[in-house]
């Protein structure tokens, strides 16, 4: 049965949405009810729900830090200082500044480089199943589904995970060594690695929003730029792993280094990346509306 929708039953843009509701999609439904038998008095049914996204509350509690997320990241940056300490008086007491110096450039660079390999391998193998990483990779796949929640975690909340584990790893060293030019590169690599999640964060945030030191930093490339890094989040996701400078991004897209290890990975362990394949529905990005959309 056919149906002309004509100036009879005119749509009207709907404008009494409640602001309470904070980011949010809007869903208009249409359905046509039948009043009498006579196709001519049909009427035109206009049903108005607001749908929210999971975590599109400020105040909603997964996004909140806990007092374990913040001793943990006490606990990460405790063991970072003490490298840290470690290198500085190892310095002086060697009279050594060059050398502590570029230990640690190399530890800021190859930090990109490290957060790059171990995004593209939580992005691409595994799920929540998995031992150890299984809750970072669940997380990972959220993020690709809302990736502006990133920007709304507490900062314990997003960077409690990698706290832990540098945690555990420099707290050994600190006790077994004491060379100043490991501890340059070792407390400069963790830092920015400990860093990370909140670098990615401000590569998600706009100028207004950011602090101006973060801005400039950007701007100058020693952050991971706002610009660049949303290409991530665009089919086919397979690009701008590196979250610290971002500086390592160009050359390992355009080498198509995570490519090739892809294919070495497959042809031994008939493992296939999740790039491969069509992003379904768990993976596809959905967009914030913000208050002022709504």
């Amino acid at each position: 049965m056919a149906i002309s929708f004509q100036t009879k039953y005119p749509l009207r843009p709907i404008t009494n949405i409640p602001r309470s509701y904070g980011p949010s999609s809007v869903r208009v439904t249409c359905s046509v009810t039948t009043t009498n038998p006579h196709p001519n008095h049909e009427k035109l049914v206009l049903e108005q729900r607001l749908v929210n996204h999971p975590l599109s509350k400020e105040n909603d509690p997964t996004l909140q830090s806990t007092w374990t997320h913040r001793l943990w990241v006490a606990a990460g940056s405790t063991t970072v200082f003490a490298s840290f300490a470690k290198s500085i008086t190892g310095g002086f007491g060697s009279h050594l500044w060059l050398e502590p110096a570029l230990a640690s450039y190399a530890g800021y660079v190859l930090a990109d480089l490290g957060s790059g390999v171990y995004h593209w391998a939580i992005d691409n193998y595994g799920d929540k199943s998995t031992p150890i990483v299984g809750a970072q990779l669940e997380a990972s796949q959220g993020h690709h589904k809302w990736p502006w929640t990133i920007t709304k975690r507490q900062f314990a909340n997003n960077s409690h995970t990698i706290a832990r584990a540098i945690t555990f790893t420099v707290l050994p060293l600190n006790l077994v060594i004491n060379n100043p030019l490991f501890h340059s590169f070792v407390s400069t690599f963790a830092f920015c690695i400990l860093l990370s999640q909140q670098f990615h964060a401000w590569a998600h945030g706009t100028t207004s929003k950011l602090p101006p030191l973060v801005v400039a930093l950007q701007d100058m490339g020693l952050l991971v730029s706002r610009k660049d890094h949303p290409g991530h989040h665009q089919a086919p996701y397979n690009s701008n792993y590196c979250v610290v400078s971002g500086a390592w991004n160009k050359v390992l897209d355009e080498s198509k280094f995570f490519r090739a290890l892809e294919m070495a990975l497959f042809l031994q362990f008939g493992v296939r990346p999740r790039s491969w394949n069509e992003p379904n529905s768990d993976w596809a990005e959905e967009t914030e509306i913000s208050n002022n959309q709504a």
